[in-house]
């Protein structure tokens, strides 16, 4: 597999999510949930059946996901510094996530190796952004970045926006005010994946990357964006999601991240929820990704995620899709009491090993 180019002129958003997963075809009606329009995953008998069905998944997130892009723009990729470590070279990247905007990036690239896999990592809901990931300040167990340039991979830790050098002038970290006021037709779900999507491709521009084996990991709101780039970037050939969801219908309010009332991640799913018709619930983002390897990692204590145990079923049911496509093995559950911010050694052996097993 080789990268393909998904710049001006290339393909759009909407073609990278629908490549090779993709196909013409009716809906069975049994396949509408009891409430609203939401896709009963147990109806779906056969993997014939399940191109259909992702699409009408997917045109169900999209509208939760609002306006997006319709054209890639040229990255145009800068280097601004570097620095030499034991092992690997750490740089600080810029590249245009749209027509006005740069975004800044830490790129870690493993010293003598040709064709090597490649992570995403995408940060927490924290004021540090790509700094933490880069193991520069913060939780030092949340440093994927660095942890995985060790390990021999080529890795990218960005700023999501409202984070680390985007924070809006005279706001707090994670406000999504600003946004919403200069984006009345956007989510900030929807610009995160757009902005995730052009990390992707600043990694296939990357020398030495093997575009066949790119995979992403997150926690907490960085897993929610691994999860949906998953879903979403059929580039993505392994994820780890760390206690980033519980099911929507278990939340008073799926749109706002817990204990961040500023920080609104998808408006018009909160309108839904509260006329009863959710659209889609997590498991339907889970079984988008399928057949690439995905694993997620759920806290069944201290954490501010109502109904943690909640994941389970939505593994459960995303895990039907899996077997039918003959991936059963390539969906993982591994929970722990250690609670929601910690990420102790185990948690990141188990890590660890999805990537060493997938990529």
């Amino acid at each position: 597999m080789t990268c393909r180019s998904v710049h001006a002129g290339g393909p759009t958003f909407e073609e990278i999510a629908l490549h090779g997963r993709h196909a013409n075809a009716s809906m069975d009606p049994r396949q509408a949930g009891e409430k609203g329009n939401m896709v009963d995953l147990k109806a779906v008998r056969s993997s014939a059946e399940w191109p259909a069905v992702r699409e009408r998944i997917q045109e169900a997130v999209a509208a939760v996901l609002q306006d997006m892009p319709k054209e890639r723009v040229d990255l145009q990729v800068k280097t601004v510094d570097e620095l030499q470590f034991p092992g690997y070279v750490r740089r600080r990247v810029n590249y245009f996530v749209d027509e006005w905007e740069r975004v800044t990036a830490w790129l870690f690239v493993p010293d003598g190796r040709e064709e090597v896999p490649a992570i995403l990592c995408c940060h927490r809901a924290t004021p540090l952004g790509k700094d933490e990931c880069a193991g520069i300040e913060g939780n030092p167990a949340q440093a994927f970045a660095h942890r995985y340039a060790e390990k021999g991979f080529v890795t990218i830790a960005p700023d999501c926006i409202t984070a680390g050098s985007r924070v809006s002038s005279g706001l707090e970290p994670l406000d999504t005010k600003a946004f919403y006021r200069d984006h009345p037709k956007m989510s900030l779900m929807g610009k995160m994946l757009a902005d995730h999507m052009c990390a992707i491709d600043a990694l296939c521009e990357t020398r030495n990357v093997d575009a066949a084996r790119i995979g992403v990991i997150g926690h907490g709101l960085g897993a929610q964006n691994a999860l949906l780039l998953a879903a979403w970037d059929e580039r993505i050939q392994a994820c780890i999601a760390s206690c980033g969801f519980t099911r929507f219908a278990a939340q008073k309010n799926p749109s706002l991240w817990p204990a961040l009332d500023g920080l609104s991640l998808m408006p018009q799913l909160h309108k839904q929820a509260e006329s009863g018709a959710l659209p889609f619930d997590w498991e339907h983002l889970l079984a988008m990704a399928a057949p690439s390897p995905m694993l997620v990692i759920t806290s069944l204590s201290d954490t501010p995620l109502p109904s943690p145990r909640s994941c389970d079923k939505a593994v459960k049911q995303a895990a039907r899709v899996y077997k039918l496509l003959g991936a059963q093995s390539a969906i993982d559950h591994f929970t722990h009491h250690d609670g929601y911010y910690t990420f102790t050694r185990e948690t990141l052996e188990v890590a660890d090993e999805w990537f060493e097993r997938w990529l």
